[in-house]
């Protein structure tokens, strides 16, 4: 059997619309194989994923994917092959939720300034037990008719500097790779086009990160193009960094990311997978 990685996914444990079984489900729909559940700043879907891997015989890789603040400015960190009980990792977490509600009533507040009142009881709602991001207020705008669309929500209220963007500042970036790599995982740094940053900026946040602990970098992810694909696989070759492949999975409404469904990984460089051989269950 041909293996199908997807190391990069969400549940309803963070902004995801699927359960963790759900997820699983549909990933051994689409064929993959090997798939990380990496939440936003939290494990709490992990057991259940795993029970319904092992009822679909999929390899699921315990996963998640930190926020953290390198120069003033955000970062996600993917680990991989973690272990969900190792103790620093879960204080982490739950501190990551405080600030993470915090954050959510600081950005109500702004949109009830707006006039836009109910947002905290309906991310809230919609979030559950999992963890609160603005996804979920983006959602809530787009319910409301207050946009339409999820990026218009954050082109006119989330995004930064915008109506109701509340600037946080998150874990040390060598502290959340620490976090990662002290529970016998394997860091990763996610989508690293996104944060639009210069070569001059990518090549001083690769030095700090590789520094830190960090193994990997995402070459292939359910947006990048083949010249994106190229592009990163370059600064991984630089770096001597892994690559890692994943969707960045959200909500099967949308038709332009779904699960397995990525490019090739360049054959120069090293799979991520292949630093998880002796962290794998």
């Amino acid at each position: 059997m041909t293996e199908n990685y997807d190391l990069h996914c969400h549940s309803t444990a963070s902004d995801g619309a699927l359960s963790p079984t759900e997820l699983v489900r549909r990933a051994h729909e689409h064929g993959v194989t090997s798939l990380a559940l990496t939440d936003h700043d939290t494990v709490s879907g992990i057991s259940e994923a795993q029970r319904e891997a092992k009822a679909t015989g999929i390899h699921l890789i315990p996963g998640i994917e930190l926020s953290a603040s390198w120069q003033n400015k955000c970062f996600h960190i993917v680990g991989l092959g973690i272990n969900p009980d190792y103790p620093p990792l879960r204080e982490a977490t739950f501190n990551l939720q405080v600030m993470r509600m915090e954050r959510a009533e600081k950005i109500a507040e702004k949109l009830e300034k707006k006039r836009i009142p109910g947002a905290l009881e309906a991310v809230k709602k919609a979030a559950g037990e999992g963890m609160i991001t603005r996804s979920h207020f983006a959602d809530f705008l787009l319910s409301q008719f207050h946009v339409s669309t999820q990026q218009e929500a954050f082109d006119r209220y989330l995004g930064a500097g915008k109506a109701a963007f509340v600037s946080t500042t998150w874990s040390d970036l060598e502290l959340a790779v620490n976090w990662i790599t002290g529970s016998g995982g394997v860091a990763v740094l996610a989508h690293p086009l996104r944060y639009k940053l210069t070569a001059s900026w990518m090549k001083r946040l690769l030095t700090a990160f590789k520094q830190a602990g960090g193994l990997g970098i995402e070459v292939v992810t359910g947006r990048y193009n083949a010249d994106e694909i190229r592009t990163v696989a370059a600064y991984a070759t630089r770096f001597e960094l892994a690559g890692s492949v994943g969707s960045d999975f959200h909500n099967p409404a949308n038709p332009w990311v779904e699960l397995g469904r990525l490019g090739t990984l360049p054959e120069s460089i090293n799979p991520v997978w292949n630093l998880l051989s002796n962290v794998q269950e």
